[in-house]
């Protein structure tokens, strides 16, 4: 990591260890999304393409609740934190989708931002105190935590699906295609 927090490689290692090659997978993802929602005013943030109602600030908000639920809820359990925990969830299933479009383009970047950093902390604090087989502090149903390993995999699964759509809409929006970020 780079004094910013920011990952140093563009790319996971080409071998490395099971905690540098997840890590940095998600890195990717994560920074391929950031420049796929870059740059934007509220109307390209609230693009759509075709018959979906997905919008790229939705994508940013719904991201930000996926970082903040795997990586602080489910894997530390904390708190998620406001906007997250004022929101009644039974009443208003979807609520990050909908509410999105009527918040500015830097509330969802920083929204997300503010997320992805706090996610960076709590997984650098995982580590450090075992390994990708750390047990998370959330049970399911069958009363079973899953390992840090497998709430990496589930996040890095859920970027790769939203990173395809961000490149449908922003493509939509003003052209802007590619795989990786420039430089």
């Amino acid at each position: 990591m780079s004094e910013n927090n920011e990952p140093a490689l563009l790319e996971p290692p080409v071998a490395g260890d099971e905690i540098d090659t997840l890590v940095g997978s998600l890195e990717r993802q994560r920074r391929t999304f950031a420049w796929k929602c870059g740059g934007l005013d509220a109307d390209g943030l609230r693009a759509t393409v075709g018959a979906s109602s997905i919008t790229l600030g939705g994508l940013l908000k719904h991201l930000a609740l996926v970082e903040v639920e795997y990586f602080s809820v489910r894997l530390l359990g904390l708190d998620p934190g406001p906007p997250w925990n004022t929101v009644d969830w039974d009443a208003e299933p979807g609520w990050e989708w909908r509410s999105a479009a009527e918040d500015t383009p830097e509330r969802l970047t920083g929204l997300w931002r503010d997320a992805v950093a706090r996610s960076r902390a709590n997984v650098r604090q995982a580590v450090a105190e075992g390994d990708m087989g750390r047990l998370a502090a959330f049970t399911t149903s069958r009363g079973e935590s899953p390992s840090l390993r497998r709430l990496m995999i589930d996040v890095i699964e859920e970027y790769a699906r939203h990173v395809g759509h961000a490149d449908l809409i922003r493509e939509s929006v003003d052209g802007l295609v590619g795989e990786d970020p420039p430089g």
